[in-house]
């Protein structure tokens, strides 16, 4: 209908409307952003661009819409009636002869040979303020897919307060609107109705913002004129009326209004969206100071958990120096010339060493560790609760609408005790009780026939022979005896003494370094798994937010874009 009477900057300025609305539409069907009004409308009023110009009629019920129409058509053929008589949507058209039938979503098609309908398509609505909501619903949406609104209201009760709110959400879509003063016919002179067209028109511009034409016209009156045949319809503003929407309403006019329909739309929808997108990323910067408090939380979180791990490590290698101690004890107690009984019965000193200075210290050690293990796993599962509370208090202000839960944490101790709890068993393991107390039997005894051999050596075997000719057995042992334990009591005890310290002092070193070393990294490997697991936790509520910022910044980005583009568009055409 359009392209036929176009010229050619008027066919660019209308590709350039279809493009910028189509890339619009597309966007808001890719960002999914709630907005008040239906995206379809967009869609259709973009689709309506090569029909004919849509002129909607709204109002209250019983304001006379339907008469008004008859009056226009100039003849009845919507009923009339002082209850809701128009029970759905109305489009009417030009037609041969007069017809009815019903059309798709609750909409009856009327034809009627009427020259005015072979270029504009005129629409009835049910009364906006109908007991029948569904009704008041059905005018809502099909509002959006005009190209005027004809706002008809009473002159015994004109501009309402629902009215006015029914115009501000008309006025939202950027609609023209033309306001029909109705019966004034009840009013009793030319006076009056020239003082309640006033209020309707100041009421307009001082609520609304914006004044409207208003044209006071008694319908009963031009419909009764034209039934009995003055064409006229016998009321000079009802033939201004009538002239407006012939002449005013050109061929231009109507291809200005009818890019100005779709771009309203694109506006009302865009900006709302925009709107959202902005709300939106306002209350993410929540979420991302709770991020931010999330991950100073596992910072600290890892350096409570280091420090109090070296406290607890401090526990573990205080038994190693307490069996250093013990040792140091049991060779000055033991390694003594008083003591020569108890290292000749090397059985015996093996049993004391491992009674005395080793007794307890593996099961001791095991208990540090399975503590150091509990405390972890009571560490960590505080430290989820903590971390997931503050995420899942994020969570429910999305209401719901966050992919995935949160992450549950499943108790990790007979992992701990296969990690730690195995590493401090084989560091202790490999400082065997046994073969350490029978490495200090077989040294004392070694140092003690090495002495003996010595001290016959030192006498010489003449000197034994002949003590044995001349002395008693008792004597030769006697004389045997005290020389041994000279060299005993002076050298030997106390340097085997300081032998068996060094070795065991050595020993325990190896035995902490092997221990403490091992149960360090497999500390430091479980607070990485455990900091990856508390992270993974609430994983999905960040990805959310993250993913959810980037959605709306390339959606504020380019509904931005968009809406200049149809503001400059709408200026333009506002030019035509």
């Amino acid at each position: 209908m359009l392209r036929r009477i176009l010229s050619d900057p008027e066919q660019r300025l209308l590709g350039d409307v279809r493009r910028t609305l189509g890339e619009l539409r597309e966007l808001l069907a890719r960002i999914s952003l709630p907005t008040e009004g239906d995206e379809r409308a967009l869609a259709e009023s973009l689709a309506r661009l090569d029909e004919l110009f849509l002129l909607v009629v709204v109002g209250e019920f019983n304001a006379g819409k339907s008469m008004f129409l008859n009056a226009l058509l100039g003849q009845e053929l919507l009923e009339e009636g002082v209850t809701p008589t128009t029970s759905r949507i109305h489009v009417i058209r030009h037609g041969e002869h007069v017809s009815r039938r019903a059309g798709a979503g609750g909409i009856e098609i009327l034809e009627a040979p009427v020259d005015l309908l072979r270029e504009i398509e005129l629409v009835d609505t049910p009364g906006t303020n109908a007991i029948e909501r569904q009704h008041e619903a059905l005018t809502a949406e099909f509002v959006p897919r005009s190209d005027l609104v004809l706002f008809v209201t009473s002159a015994d009760r004109p501009f309402t307060e629902s009215e006015r709110a029914f115009l501000q959400r008309v006025r939202k879509w950027g609609k023209k609107v033309v306001v029909v003063l109705n019966k004034v016919d009840i009013l009793e002179s030319p006076v009056q109705v020239a003082e309640v067209a006033a209020y309707v028109a100041s009421s307009c511009e001082r609520l609304l913002g914006f004044a409207p034409e208003v044209f006071p016209v008694s319908a009963k009156r031009a419909l009764r004129a034209k039934l009995a045949g003055d064409p006229s319809g016998g009321d000079p503003a009802f033939a201004a009326l009538e002239r407006y929407v012939a002449e005013r309403l050109d061929e231009r006019e109507r291809f200005r209004l009818k890019l100005l329909n779709p771009l309203g739309v694109g506006q009302r929808l865009g900006g709302e969206a925009l709107a959202s997108a902005l709300a939106r990323l306002d209350f993410l910067r929540e979420d991302f100071a709770v991020l931010e408090r999330l991950e100073g939380q596992l910072e600290q979180y890892r350096r409570d958990m280091e420090r109090e791990f070296h406290y607890r490590l401090g526990d573990v290698d205080k038994l190693l120096h307490q069996l250093e101690g013990r040792g140091d004890v049991f060779f000055d107690d033991t390694l003594r010339l008083v003591r020569m009984p108890d290292l000749l019965n090397r059985s015996r000193l093996e049993r004391q060493f491992e009674d005395q200075v080793i007794g307890e210290m593996p099961r001791l050690v095991e208990h540090e560790v399975s503590e150091l293990i509990d405390w972890m796993v009571d560490s960590e599962l505080r430290q989820w609760r903590a971390v997931s509370s503050l995420a899942l208090e994020r969570q429910r202000a999305h209401g719901g609408s966050v992919a995935g839960e949160l992450g549950a944490l499943e108790s990790n101790r007979r992992k701990l005790l296969d990690s730690l709890g195995q590493s401090a068993q084989k560091a202790v393991a490999g400082y065997d009780r046994r073969r350490e107390a029978t490495r200090l039997g077989e040294s004392v005894q070694i140092a003690l026939a090495g002495t003996a051999l010595l001290e016959v050596g030192a006498i010489g075997l003449g000197s034994v022979v002949a003590a044995a000719a001349t002395s008693t057995v008792v004597d030769i042992t006697g004389i045997f005896a005290a020389s041994t334990l000279a060299v005993l009591g002076l050298f030997v005890i106390p340097a085997r003494r300081r032998q068996a310290k060094r070795a065991l002092r050595a020993r325990l070193e190896e035995l902490r370094r092997r221990l403490l070393d091992g149960l360090t990294s497999e500390f430091e490997s479980e607070i990485r798994h455990s900091l990856s697991r508390l992270e993974e936790a609430t994983a999905p509520y960040a990805r959310f937010v993250r993913a959810e910022r980037e959605r709306l910044e390339t959606a504020r980005t380019g509904l931005e874009a968009l809406l200049d583009a149809v503001a400059r568009l709408r200026a333009e055409v506002e030019r035509v």
